[in-house]
């Protein structure tokens, strides 16, 4: 099956992108993934082919118009989750990319100028206001092209081994453990000892502490989710008296 990748954008020359090379790009090549844009000008009905208009209410920028929008999303349909690209929305998460790629595929809306006419979210509840970080971008395309590449990576037959996007961060809720490859020494650093072990255990030890000890001190945000997860009784369990 190949998973279907569209973009409502006004820049769609901005797509593959960087997706067009290494292992996104060879999954392109085999049909692994497809990448289609939509022009949302397009869209646009006035002989101007106009896509925004001034604030409500007044205020700086623009404002991508919802009748333009509208017929652009109803064209590319809803057999597919559709993201809207805005700083407004959602932080998504590995979780969240790992349920898209398991389907069919995943349309992305690119946000620009001062971002959408809420009436389009109101109309079409279906549309995930997603953002990447507590960021703000010049537009959604570059955010669009990180979570296709995140999707893109989890396909089969992507990654060389099944197991690559297992051990890594945030899939159980941590940050991952710190990697090192030879050279043995550099720069009077070497590769820990636990590591040159042999010892299966001791290293899988050594890697679950260093998740934690990294997320407790780089995300306190993850590590409060993780503790409380950790914490919680499993469901149906007793507690003690």
């Amino acid at each position: 099956m190949t998973f279907a990748a569209t973009i409502l954008t006004l820049y769609p020359e901005m797509f593959p992108g960087p997706l067009g090379v290494s292992l996104a790009g060879r999954a392109l090549e085999r049909g692994n993934w497809s990448c289609e844009t939509v022009q949302i000008r397009d869209f646009a009905t006035d002989k101007h082919r106009t896509v925004d208009d001034t604030p409500a209410g007044g205020g700086a920028g623009m404002v991508l118009k919802a009748d333009v929008l509208g017929p652009a999303i109803e064209n590319v349909g809803f057999d597919r989750p559709i993201l809207a690209m805005t700083p407004r929305g959602k932080p998504i998460t590995q979780k969240r990319i790992r349920e898209i790629a398991a389907g069919s595929g995943v349309a992305i809306i690119c946000g620009r100028f001062e971002g959408f006419d809420e009436r389009l979210f109101d109309h079409y509840p279906q549309i995930e206001q997603v953002s990447l970080a507590d960021i703000v971008l010049s537009g959604g395309e570059p955010a669009a092209l990180a979570i296709l590449d995140a999707c893109i990576r989890l396909l089969p037959g992507v990654m060389g081994a099944p197991t690559s996007g297992h051990e890594e961060s945030f899939e159980d809720g941590l940050l991952e453990y710190p990697q090192y490859t030879r050279p043995q020494e550099w720069e009077g650093r070497t590769i820990p000892e636990v590591l040159r072990s042999g010892d299966h255990a001791k290293i899988a030890a050594w890697r679950k502490a260093r998740s934690e000890d990294d997320t407790r001190l780089r995300r306190p945000d993850l590590w409060e989710r993780y503790s409380d997860a950790r914490d919680r009784p499993a469901s149906g369990a007793r507690l003690k008296k």
